[in-house]
């Protein structure tokens, strides 16, 4: 029975996907902030309780938690979204979305590593860090002006972390891949006013999101997928992909990101037939 740790499992995707993969049948453990785990846990998520990614204790946190099982899948879900616009920048909330974005998840990894919790070799752990699209520096487009500083700038930052972390681990066999799991209708998105959007933008519930990101992991994404970027559900849901990208109906599903430059995108699509 493979073994999951969700980092980011109390509400929204977290819990979605320590949910379906309990369903599954698979040994799940989820994280919680709070010191007791959600009342309508699943009964067959094991629960490690008082979690904040935020800061610096949380991986020893996790690793004592783990007594010693070695983790097949990690993913890390755990967010914090803060409104800023230039005019009123938030320094609090940026330093918050940082820690948790692009700090808190080396910490987290590092220690499991050095706890001989991540399994290695050919059937080697695989991480997911769940990042955004807005984390994309090629994507960012003038149509969507600019703010958000903290939340666009550390997710960028985690895109960065992923693909570090995947070049310390490759020659252990450990994959790891950023994904932009969808534009989701949650209590997170709605605290920044992004609920008004979620009809035209295409915004799913986080168990549709969490369904799309499980599919992706278990038929996509092994060892060649390393380092890479991508949206498991393809551009529906990124706002900024025909100015871009090109057409959304031309594009394949799912969707390797660009990170900065657009070459390497362009030339993955045309070796798959979908440019010519």
């Amino acid at each position: 029975m493979p073994n999951v740790l969700v980092v980011g499992a109390a509400r929204g995707l977290g819990y979605q996907l320590a949910k379906q993969y309990a369903q599954r049948e698979y040994s799940v453990t989820g994280t919680a902030r709070s010191s007791t785990k959600p009342h309508d846990a699943h009964h067959d998520i094991h629960w490690i309780t008082g979690v904040d990614i935020a800061t610096e204790d949380a991986g020893k946190t996790i690793a004592a938690g783990l007594k010693g099982h070695k983790q097949d899948l990690v993913i890390l879900t755990a967010g914090f979204f803060g409104k800023e616009s230039f005019d009123e920048p938030d320094f609090d909330a940026e330093v918050t979305m940082y820690k948790t974005s692009a700090i808190g998840p080396v910490f987290i990894v590092h220690h499991l590593h050095k706890a001989g919790l991540l399994r290695t070799g050919e059937s080697g752990s695989k991480i997911i860090i769940v990042s955004s699209e807005s984390g994309s520096i090629a994507l960012r487009h003038e149509s969507e002006g600019g703010g958000m500083f903290g939340h666009h700038a550390s997710k960028a930052a985690s895109n960065m972390v992923g693909k570090l972390l995947s070049m310390d681990l490759k020659d252990e066999g450990i994959a790891v891949a950023n994904v932009h799991p969808g534009f989701m209708r949650t209590e997170m998105t709605a605290s920044v006013g992004f609920d008004k959007f979620w009809d035209d933008g295409g915004a799913v519930t986080p168990d549709v999101a969490a369904k799309s990101l499980v599919k992706w992991i278990e038929e996509d994404f092994d060892m060649s997928k390393t380092g890479e970027y991508w949206a498991p559900r393809g551009a529906a849901d990124i706002g900024t992909a025909e100015h871009v990208l090109g057409a959304k109906e031309s594009l394949p599903t799912p969707l390797q990101l660009p990170w900065k430059s657009l070459e390497s995108i362009f030339l993955n699509l045309k070796l798959s037939g979908h440019l010519t």
